[in-house]
């Protein structure tokens, strides 16, 4: 699978060793373009297209929060922090800018490759089964397509995993941290609570299709589908 990824790192060390071993632990798939301060970062957003982004939030000029705003505003590109920062407002913060993942320095370099593959293959649907239906939704986990009565609609990743993970357990009621556990990995650390603004995202995108998406009070959510109501 290859790749263009993003690091906004200001450490010249850290940007070295990163690249290296991404660049061979893909041999050589990945392409990592790294930015030595948040301004080049901005510049890079906005002026390239990136498959994935490694972004540190303390950076000289613009910092990673803003960076990871603009890069939203540009489209929906994998976010992943990589910062000493691990204060959990900073991660709430990040995770409502949009961020998909967070690695607190220091960490280990098999463990940030394995969540920046899972990303990239996540964004992509790849290792998935067959096309996921339910109602007038539609959705290939190969290609990452969403339709809804032939119509395609684009979904951040996030949006998408709750949507799959919903799609593939229809009429079945799901707790926030089951939610959590299939769209963010079992590592996440954050609140169950951060599952209620990424469904008012996904039901916003959906528009008139979202109906099929319950909440179902004290307990969490579920894509009811006609006909099947009665699986919990």
């Amino acid at each position: 699978m290859k790749a263009t990824i993003l690091l906004a790192e200001d450490e010249q060390a850290m940007r070295e060793v990163l690249t290296d071993y991404f660049t061979a632990k893909s041999g050589g798939d990945f392409t990592v373009v790294a930015a030595p301060d948040g301004d080049t970062a901005l510049h890079l957003i906005e002026t390239r297209r990136f498959d994935l982004l490694l972004l540190d939030i303390m950076l000289p000029g613009t910092d990673g929060f803003a960076l990871c705003r603009a890069a939203r505003e540009q489209g929906d590109a994998p976010i992943l922090f990589v910062t000493a920062r691990e204060d959990e407002q900073d991660k709430l913060h990040g995770y409502g800018l949009g961020a998909d993942d967070y690695v607190v320095k220091p960490f280990s370099l098999a463990v940030l490759y394995a969540k920046a593959l899972a990303l990239l293959r996540r964004a992509r649907g790849l290792g998935a089964g067959n096309t996921l239906t339910a109602g007038t939704l539609s959705l290939d986990p190969e290609r990452g397509i969403v339709t809804a009565d032939g119509r395609r609609i684009d979904l951040p990743p996030k949006e998408f995993a709750l949507l799959r993970a919903l799609m593939e357990r229809k009429n079945r009621v799901l707790t926030r941290d089951e939610l959590l556990n299939l769209a963010w990995g079992w590592d996440f650390d954050g609140t169950d609570r951060v599952i209620d603004g990424h469904i008012k995202k996904l039901r916003r995108a959906l528009g008139p299709h979202a109906d099929c998406i319950k909440t179902v009070v004290k307990r969490g959510y579920k894509l009811e589908v006609d006909g099947d109501e009665n699986q919990t």
